[in-house]
């Protein structure tokens, strides 16, 4: 059930649906970022209404599974992730961190250098 939870989030990102990604999280969902960068919060209703903002500053948004690792309801994803913002091409390799319920994505956490996407930007 972990693997598949897991397999249908990553994929809903790569078609970038709002309301698709948000299906594939618990209501209490918890979003935590490592990286300064990023912005983490609490919640389906939440993490959706960042999802329209998220996907629309990171356009052709597409994550390419690296590795993956289960563990019961544990999961850990090396992902590279591959998007144009503002008109330049980016490439961030990461770690998501997941904890699955009842084969939905109660907890994520994102491993990602924000530093080299400003590198990438600026």
């Amino acid at each position: 059930m972990t693997r598949q939870a897991v397999e249908r989030y990553m994929e809903a990102l790569n078609r970038r649906s709002p309301e698709e990604i948000a299906s594939c999280v618990t209501p209490d969902f918890h979003n935590e970022h490592t990286s300064v960068a990023g912005t983490g919060l609490r919640g389906r209703d939440a993490y959706r209404a960042g999802l329209v903002d998220f996907l629309a500053d990171f356009a052709n948004l597409h994550y390419e599974v690296e590795d993956m690792l289960i563990d019961g309801d544990r999961a850990a994803v090396a992902y590279r992730m591959a998007f144009v913002h503002r008109s330049r091409p980016v490439l961030i390799r990461g770690v998501f961190r997941f904890r699955v319920r009842d084969g939905l994505i109660a907890h994520r956490v994102d491993y990602w250098d924000g530093a080299d996407f400003e590198r990438q930007v600026l």
